[in-house]
């Protein structure tokens, strides 16, 4: 049998010379023992930073970038050993493990098991463990079933996946392509030094120009919607109301592109690539998802010590709903995560929150709830970027053979990267919640739980909903600005709403002066931008860290 990791004489057509040549040499596999060794100690850090950045600073950065330049510094050690780490796609696997662990330890894990500390609940906090591991196991799956179907197309933007993939090649090639992104890195790490949202302008030089104009819009609205209209929109409820709206509708979008309504092309796409996977493949991976998540939510039910606090038809409906929320939470975060490069992580769990406790669950319930749908999206988000980055450097399934075998090895790094993540976790967690530190959402999690269902709530969400659906309608599957618009107006950074529509601006003017030949070096600058600009927030974070350790 001819495998794809032997194959070598195949026609890749015009692609960059060094994929090209990669392309022709074997294809690596995650179980060879020394990269195994390799992708275990940085994903082990990458966890540790995760942890540190989210119970610290709040946020964890986008590691993808800093995980391909630990994956190059390891081709750059002296000795043979380590010679085939300059392989490009032997990076793109430690990278992809890397960037996995961060998220999934801080993100998923550690997020999901704060609320259930802060609520004094302790003896379940394990059975969260469980669950919040079982949830992110799924969510990477999910991805990798539904990656390049119609719904999540490997040809849409998936912007720090661009970027990451620049990266690996500007380092293994150098010439203009190194300048261009070294130019856009530095202009990308001075502006942010300055406040300037690099990380945003480079997305919107990358991403759908519609929906990063509503997503632009989103976020001044929520920054500027307390001075110009006297209402804090947020306590309202008006952005929640308006996402649930948008994710019923693109839900309904989603179900007409597997029906085949649109999109469902399965040949040589408008990018000339031949897509890996149909709308069959989609509605698959749903299916297999929810059962998923309703097996997730019956052991967490099971084991969590919510079951005597309901009656059997309420707990019932919990395991739906759970998983329900679990599944539509994922979607919406990919869908922005997708177009945007930004996704609302936290919103989207505290939307699903606010609908559990409208529907009367208990405490307790509700607490296993957020945290099994908070765990849910990040990863999911995650993996289409490192997928991105890896079907960039594999050249857009110019071979289908190569591009599904090297989809398959991104795969066992991630799973490889989340399992590091749960260990670390798990010897971990207490020291951090013993200290009171918590991921911050936590916090607001807890609080809101304390508060319960304030009056006006549920009216508002369905007001507003309305207007998400009709937004999300108008513009379409292809668009998603009704997403995208809510989940600007879930995000309070105003700094980077003006950002994105000034770097929108510039991008048509461009276009209209240069055409398509401006496109290769505007995206090659705007990797820069994101790289350059998660290059000093992380560094600068990590440096925040350390001087507060040593404090």
């Amino acid at each position: 049998m001819d495998l794809p990791e032997n194959k070598r004489d195949f026609n890749v057509g015009a692609l960059d010379p060094v994929i090209e040549t990669y392309l022709k040499e074997p294809q690596p596999r995650l179980f060879e023992p020394l990269t195994i060794i390799v992708t275990l100690i940085v994903s082990a850090l990458g966890s540790i930073i995760g942890l540190e950045l989210i119970v610290r600073l709040g946020i964890t950065a986008n590691t993808s970038i800093i995980g391909a330049l630990i994956a190059v510094l390891v081709g750059l050690i002296p000795g043979g050993a380590f010679t085939g780490f300059k392989n490009i796609y032997r990076q793109n696997l430690i990278q992809t493990s890397v960037s996995a662990a961060t998220f999934g330890a801080g993100n998923a894990l550690l997020l999901a098991m704060g609320t259930i500390w802060l609520m004094g609940n302790k003896e379940s906090l394990m059975p969260m463990l469980f669950g919040a591991a079982f949830g992110m196991i799924v969510d990477i799956t999910m991805m990798y079933w539904m990656f390049d179907t119609p719904a999540f197309p490997a040809d849409e933007a998936w912007p720090p996946g661009i970027a990451t993939s620049e990266t690996i090649l500007a380092a293994a090639e150098g010439g203009r392509r190194a300048i261009l992104l070294v130019i856009g890195g530095i202009v990308g790490a001075v502006g942010q030094a300055f406040k300037i949202p690099m990380d945003v302008i480079g997305v919107a030089w990358i991403g759908n120009e519609w929906a990063l104009t509503m997503f632009g819009v989103g976020l001044l609205i929520r920054g500027y919607s307390k001075p110009l209209f006297g209402i804090d929109i947020n306590a309202l409820y008006i952005p929640h109301g308006i996402m649930i709206g948008a994710g019923i509708v693109a839900l309904v979008q989603i179900t007409m592109i597997i029906r085949g309504k649109r999109l469902t092309q399965t040949g040589k796409e408008k990018s000339g690539y031949a897509r890996t996977r149909t709308p069959e493949h989609m509605l698959k991976s749903l299916r297999n998802g929810f059962v998923l998540y309703i097996i997730g939510g019956l052991i967490l039910a099971l084991i969590g010590g919510i079951m005597s606090d309901m009656s059997l038809p309420m707990l019932i409906w919990w395991i739906v709903f759970a998983a329900l929320s679990a599944l539509v939470s994922e979607l919406m975060v990919g869908i922005s995560a997708m177009h945007a490069g930004w996704f609302p992580g936290f919103a989207t769990a505290l939307i699903f929150l606010v609908l559990g406790m409208l529907m009367g669950f208990p405490p307790l319930a509700l607490g296993l709830l957020v945290g099994y749908t908070a765990c849910t999206g990040p990863a999911f988000a995650d993996m289409g970027y490192d997928l991105k980055t890896g079907w960039l450097l594999r050249g857009k399934s110019k071979d289908a053979n190569i591009e599904l075998f090297g989809r398959r090895q991104q795969y066992f790094a991630e799973i490889m990267g989340g399992l590091v993540a749960i260990v670390v976790v798990i010897f971990s967690y207490s020291s951090y919640f013993g200290q009171d530190l918590f991921p911050p959402v936590d916090r607001v999690f807890a609080a809101t739980i304390q508060a319960g269902a304030q009056p006006g709530v549920l009216q508002n969400l369905l007001i507003w909903a309305i207007v998400g659906a009709a937004i999300q309608f108008i513009g379409g599957a292809e668009k998603q600005i009704g997403i995208l618009f809510a989940t600007g107006l879930l995000i309070l950074n105003p700094n980077a709403g003006f950002g994105v529509l000034a770097a929108i601006v510039v991008r048509v003017i461009l276009q209209k002066l240069y055409g398509q030949k401006i496109q290769s070096s505007m995206y090659i600058i705007a990797a820069g931008f994101i790289a350059g600009s998660t290059l000093y927030s992380f560094f600068t974070s990590t440096m925040n860290l350390f001087i507060k350790r040593t404090k």
